[in-house]
């Protein structure tokens, strides 16, 4: 019997579309060859659905979402939207996501891909061997604590923000770092800023309360300074970097650059009951209806998703195969396209994967 799962799929706009249907085409290949059924319910989100409804997350999408067992997501955003008010914009559809679903967790793997390290800015002695996972807490921090504002103090203008976290959000993110870390290569690098800031000196305190649990998983402290210093200097010591809401906001674009193309790196958000997966990059409309985005990015992170939601790892590790194998036979979207290798587009290159698999 076949097991079903049911994917809300959310395009969004720009290259969306495009990356999205490429990435259901590979996933049609493991339907196939896993036996498994991918149920698909689109949805409008972000500008798309300002267009038809006024609203960047109607009501229609997240009941959707809220009846699925995972989320696909293409991008959101343009040019078009961006005179709105900051609460009608298309990114405004994407927070509403995350805080309606309760993602807790966001899960940024960087890997450096042999035939790639050219596009790198590093050399290639420093990137090469590279395989981290930046996991940053999305639901605490400066961003959503209270009280916040602006307002003017002794007739001067005064802007001011929380950084607040409660234990339990930091545990259930430590858990879920070593339990990564032990599907990894079991070492864990906890970044905060523990010598000046309280909620920082917490974080560290119970973090090592929850790694007695794990005491086969290695643990590291690092100021958050250090840690971007270290990500240039030496990335292949990285594993599982866990952190909170601000600092992975720097920390996972950083670790993100070092393979040299946004086109490549996938990412998850997850929560106690939902998961949302959808690429790093953003919707690109300049390319958009062109047929050149790299659809990659949104392949591997419906990997993510056969691994987190589906439980079917293997299914996940021969999409990865498959994208190596691709890369290593010269096939380049021209984002990563160079002298020698064959350019294609976006849906050839999701044909040339889904042949792999």
């Amino acid at each position: 019997m076949k097991k079903v799962f049911k994917i809300a799929v959310l395009p969004g706009d720009g290259i969306g579309p495009e990356i999205v249907d490429a990435t259901i085409r590979v996933l049609d290949i493991v339907s196939k060859k896993y036996n498994v059924h991918f149920e698909y319910k689109y949805g409008l989100v972000g500008g798309a659905a300002i267009d038809e409804t006024g609203d960047p997350l109607p009501e229609e999408t997240l009941r959707i979402c809220k009846e699925s067992d995972a989320i696909l997501f293409g991008a959101v955003g343009g040019e078009k939207w961006d005179n709105l008010p900051t609460d009608k914009r298309p990114e405004k559809g994407l927070l509403r996501i995350r805080k309606e679903l309760q993602l807790f967790a966001n899960l940024r793997p960087a890997k450096a891909y042999e035939p790639l390290l050219d596009a790198s800015p590093l050399k290639e002695s420093v990137i090469k061997g590279v395989d981290l996972l930046v996991l940053r807490e999305l639901t605490g921090d400066v961003y959503f604590g209270e009280p916040r504002g602006r307002e003017v103090r002794n007739g001067e203008r005064v802007g001011y923000n929380t950084m607040i976290y409660y234990e339990h959000e930091v545990r259930r993110i430590a858990k879920l770092a070593f339990e990564l870390a032990r599907k990894r290569r079991n070492k864990v690098t906890s970044v905060d800023k523990a010598n000046v800031l309280e909620v920082s000196g917490m974080w560290r305190d119970i973090v090592n309360e929850v790694h007695a649990d794990y005491s086969d998983v290695e643990l590291e402290h690092m100021y958050v300074d250090n840690c971007a210093m270290q990500l240039i200097r030496r990335p292949k010591d990285f594993d599982v970097i866990v952190t909170g809401n601000i600092f992975g906001d720097i920390i996972s674009d950083e670790a993100g650059a070092l393979t040299g193309s946004l086109g490549m790196l996938p990412s998850a958000s997850i929560g106690e009951r939902y998961a949302f997966y959808e690429p790093i990059h953003g919707s690109a409309p300049d390319i958009a209806g062109k047929g050149i985005a790299n659809p990659i990015a949104t392949i591997l992170s419906a990997a993510m998703m056969l691994d987190i939601t589906c439980k079917l790892p293997k299914a996940a590790r021969d999409i990865e195969i498959a994208v190596e194998k691709t890369l290593d036979d010269g096939f380049r979207t021209v984002d990563i396209w160079s002298v020698g290798t064959t350019k294609v587009g976006t849906f050839d290159m999701a044909e040339e994967i889904a042949r792999r698999l």
